[in-house]
């Protein structure tokens, strides 16, 4: 068994079917949930051909774990997970570096993240770019990147920006027009 054989696990949250696939070195790949096991596991080994399903180590386990609360509207951290997403442009290193220190419940945008790292407004669509192929969302928390102004922006996970909604809304976060400066009581 070589260092780039992957193994992955489908499992059930409270918003659908997610999988996760590893290797020696850490999380390769997340998945979003779907709602069947069948089409999570097709949507995952579309991009890591040739994976097994296998038992999960301690590590991946608390990462499934960790999934599930998320899923159950508990506020979770993934910034301590090991990762190994293989070689990637340098930049989208940083901007997943950067992702990861969003927390739960807080949101930033393509061009801020771009500013962060020390690059022009015109680097906000490499940042949107690195998101849209993030390996693991979630655990590189992509859904909390939007767009100018608070927009929701992309997402290329199941769903669509309106799976991106629902977990900034599980998170307590509200997405759309501000609202008005007369504070609403939400009736």
């Amino acid at each position: 068994m070589g260092q780039a054989a992957h193994q992955y696990l489908i499992f059930e949250t409270a918003g659908g079917f997610c999988g996760i696939a590893w290797n020696t070195v850490g999380i390769t790949r997340f998945q979003l949930p779907t709602k069947s096991a069948e089409a999570t596991e097709r949507l995952l080994l579309r991009r890591i051909p040739g994976a097994e399903a296998g038992l999960p180590t301690a590590e991946v386990s608390e990462a499934v774990a960790a999934v599930k609360r998320y899923f159950d509207g508990e506020q979770t951290d993934f910034s301590a997970l090991k990762l190994d997403l293989g070689e990637q442009d340098p930049f989208f290193e940083q901007v997943y570096t950067a992702a990861r220190q969003i927390s739960w419940g807080k949101t930033t945008t393509y061009g801020a993240l771009a500013k962060q790292l020390g690059a022009g407004p015109e680097a906000a669509r490499d940042v949107g770019q690195a998101m849209a192929k993030n390996p693991v969302a979630l655990i590189i928390p992509c859904h909390r990147v939007l767009a100018a102004g608070g927009k929701i922006g992309g997402f290329s996970a199941p769903g669509g920006s309106s799976a991106k909604t629902r977990m900034l809304e599980l998170e307590g976060v509200h997405v759309g027009p501000p609202e008005s400066a007369q504070q609403s009581l939400g009736f």
